[in-house]
């Protein structure tokens, strides 16, 4: 037991460093995932006191400033710290590429749509009452993306136990639940460095045995 716990814990450490190494190099993205686990963090304590307000709040600011960074301020051209193309990147990455992204994000703006229609088919299947103001609007959307957000996270996790394992499914899990905390921590300095005017992180500090921390 302890030796499968300590494999899944190395196998952690080395998705999380793959992402920051593979993903993380525009200080831009990174000073927006600051941004984004911050407020993702926001949401995790309002779960416990309005979960909706949590979706509205995780949706609307953490997923939009973490996505922006990868879609907009990313580097697409080829690696040069990890010797490795886009194309490449995106065939190896273990949770959502920026395709898979697209579709996700696709469904989220798909949904406030959903909702102002109300079909009969969407109160039938996700039992919404059909809303009388703005805040009943605001709130059956909210919902929708909370279940979106679980949803989405559950159905990469199925769809890794196919394609690599149940510990790699379950790490990338782990890692997606408590990202906000690691990129809180590693990337607290990015803004600093941006404004100094360095806009991509140099990548030189070490392998992933080594703590992740931008230079």
């Amino acid at each position: 037991m302890e030796t499968k716990l300590i494999h899944f814990l190395e196998t952690l450490k080395k998705q999380r460093w793959d992402d920051h190494r593979y993903y993380h190099h525009s200080r831009i993205n990174q000073s927006l995932h600051l941004v984004s686990a911050i407020s993702f963090l926001t949401a995790y304590v309002l779960l416990f006191i309005d979960p909706i307000a949590a979706s509205l709040l995780a949706w609307l600011v953490a997923m939009t400033t973490r996505q922006s960074g990868h879609f907009f301020f990313e580097p697409k051209g080829y690696d040069e710290v990890n010797k490795a193309t886009h194309e490449y990147k995106e065939q190896i990455k273990v949770g959502y590429n920026l395709n898979r992204k697209v579709v996700l994000l696709s469904i989220w703006a798909a949904i406030p749509l959903l909702v102002w229609a109300n079909p009969i088919w969407l109160q039938k299947f996700v039992a919404l009452n059909t809303f009388t103001n703005t805040d009943g609007f605001i709130r059956q959307t909210g919902l929708l993306w909370l279940w979106l957000g679980v949803g989405g996270v559950l159905f990469r996790t199925f769809h890794l136990f196919f394609i690599h394992n149940v510990e790699a499914a379950f790490a990338w899990m782990t890692k997606i639940m408590t990202d906000p905390f690691h990129d809180a921590k590693i990337y607290a300095t990015s803004p600093l460095y941006l404004l100094k005017g360095q806009l991509i992180d140099p990548m030189d500090h070490g392998s992933y045995e080594e703590e992740p921390l931008p230079q």
